[in-house]
């Protein structure tokens, strides 16, 4: 089969292309020992640039004269022991309904962050734990930063108002939150762990699987953000807390009756006798 391209001949006698090498006497070790030039470049550019791949790699070997293929140089990396591997992606539970209702209190907490125009200091951040069940807001945490920091205090304050320490014993609840990078971040997640808590988040660009916090936020600035013109941090941070405390204790519900979440939550604690 003279005048054959290899890739023909390959195909005819069933052998990978990648088999072909050109010294045919050449042991299998003299076969897989790279370069010692080409190692040296290459340990050099990783010293010099120690978060590029193999593909940045290649780049810089390129520019700097050096013909050579990038799979070349990933196979320099893996013989090596060069090459790292970035940390496996832990798998996010999903929520296993669009409903965020829940059956008891302290069965699932829902989560989330929104933000409130506070005048002159910006943008206020606000973070909050909401019950589906009895729809009291638990924790919050107004800041002008919003940070795993601030959602991990709303966090504390929650397991704190319901069981009284930060890591109760017995059923805990699972957290629903979104997607966001907060809620994705170690400190938030080790957070969680920390306190007991289970996480499960809801589907990207789903915001109805978790509509009550959402609802929540809504009512907020309807009946308080939207009704002011808040000049600083401060006065916004004093009407918020006011409004809350407010939501809680005193405002009529809809989906409880028309009762407050606390009178609520207060029929449906057991009698005592």
């Amino acid at each position: 089969m003279l005048g054959s391209s290899q890739r023909l001949v390959c195909r005819v006698l069933g052998v990978a292309r990648s088999r072909l090498v050109s010294r045919p006497n050449a042991t299998a070790t003299e076969r897989r020992a790279p370069d010692p030039g080409l190692v040296e470049r290459i340990r050099f550019l990783i010293q010099a640039n120690p978060v590029h791949g193999y593909r940045q790699l290649t780049a810089w070997l390129r520019n700097d004269g050096v013909i050579v293929n990038r799979k070349r140089v990933y196979r320099v990396l893996k013989l090596k022991g060069w090459l790292v591997h970035q940390r496996p992606v832990t798998p996010r539970p999903r929520v296993h309904g669009m409903i965020s209702r829940a059956k008891a209190s302290n069965e699932r907490w829902a989560m989330d962050v929104t933000h409130i125009p506070c005048g002159r200091d910006g943008w206020g951040h606000l973070a909050a734990v909401i019950d589906c069940h009895d729809r009291e807001i638990l924790g919050f945490e107004f800041a002008l930063r919003g940070r795993a920091k601030e959602a991990e205090r709303a966090l504390e304050e929650a397991c704190i108002r319901r069981f009284g320490t930060l890591r109760p014993r017995g059923p805990t609840p699972t957290v629903r939150s979104d997607n966001g990078l907060i809620f994705q971040s170690r400190r938030f997640r080790a957070a969680c762990k920390d306190y007991r808590l289970r996480q499960e988040y809801i589907t990207p660009y789903t915001p109805e699987q978790n509509g009550i916090i959402e609802r929540f936020f809504r009512t907020l600035k309807e009946e308080c953000v939207w009704l002011h013109n808040f000049s600083d941090f401060t006065h916004a941070r004093r009407e918020v807390i006011a409004w809350i405390q407010r939501y809680n204790t005193r405002r009529p519900h809809s989906a409880l009756g028309y009762i407050s979440p606390a009178e609520y939550r207060a029929q449906q604690e057991p009698k005592v006798a």
